[in-house]
């Protein structure tokens, strides 16, 4: 027999200093999954106290000036993801980082966080991510193509200072009035 999981109401919300423990620990998840991506040049794993590190999150909440703004996703009371936008004095804005957990991957909660998400901040938009992430890879395509269907971009970028590296995979597109 199959289940079927009903989509889940989520709230998108900003991140506040109380919810910075809550987005520490999603980060630990986010940071877990993509651990898997990482290659023999370049390990993902946690620092020895078991953390990993953490300059996002910590410019998320600083808000660097105000360009950088965190996201929290619940549903009811429970946290189910985050992100975090940086470039808000650019014309240009950054997903940064974008995680939902796992239990409510492929219910439609990811889109709609992200449609959420780039509404509060109509123009144009962009988001990194790396071709060996099968998931990643399909997700942002589905939101380029849902989000702006006439209008996305797909292009490689070097990663800046790591010649060593695969470039990232680039997303671009424009959402709202602006």
């Amino acid at each position: 027999m199959t289940s079927f999981m009903a989509a889940p109401h989520v709230l998108v919300r900003p991140a506040t200093p109380a919810d910075r423990p809550t987005v520490e620990r999603l980060w630990l998840m986010f940071r877990h999954d993509m651990s898997e991506f990482g290659t023999r040049e370049r390990l993902q794993l946690p620092n020895p106290d078991g953390t990993f590190r953490s300059e996002r999150v910590d410019a998320a909440f600083d808000g660097r000036g105000g360009d950088w703004a965190p996201y929290l996703f619940v549903s009811g009371e429970r946290p189910v993801g985050f992100a975090f936008v940086r470039g808000l004095g650019s014309d240009t804005r950054v997903l940064n980082s974008f995680f939902v957990v796992r239990g409510v991957r492929r219910a439609g909660v990811g889109l709609r966080a992200v449609r959420d998400v780039v509404a509060r901040y109509p123009g144009d938009w962009e988001v990194a991510f790396q071709d060996g992430n099968p998931g990643a890879v399909a997700f942002w395509r589905r939101v380029g193509g849902d989000l702006a269907p006439e209008g996305w971009t797909e292009e490689r970028r070097p990663v800046p200072g790591r010649a060593d590296l695969p470039p990232d995979v680039w997303v671009s597109f424009r959402y709202g009035g602006a």
